[in-house]
Formats: structure tokens, sequence, C-alpha cells
């Protein structure tokens, strides 16, 4: 069951990488919009609480 839940969050972190790409490549050169870049911080923040949440739950193991 723990090894579900380990795929689960690796599963959603490879999706978040994926739409952080995409909007990093939707960025134009210039005239960046603030909007644009909250996106990106909230992806990456919810990355890095994805990250947290797989270490942790594999050193309880």
């Amino acid at each position: 069951m723990r090894m579900d839940r380990e795929q689960k969050i690796e599963k959603e972190i490879q999706e978040l990488e994926i739409q952080l790409k995409d909007r990093e490549d939707a960025l134009p050169a210039h005239s960046i919009r603030p909007h644009q870049l909250l996106l990106i911080e909230e992806l990456e923040m919810a990355i890095e609480e994805k990250k947290r949440e797989l270490t942790s739950l594999r050193e309880t193991q």
C-alpha cells in the first residue's frame, strides 16, 4: 500500500514538472506578466511539497 502511495506521488511530481516546463516554455522573451510568474512559482512550490511528502514517506519505512 505504501508503494502505491509512493508511485502516486511520483506520478503527481512528473505531471507537475511537465506543467512547469510548459509554462516556462510559454513565457515571452519580453513583457512577462506577473500572473505568469505567479503560476510558475505555485507549480514550483507544489513540486517541492510533493518531493518533501515523498521523502517523508520513504523515511518512515
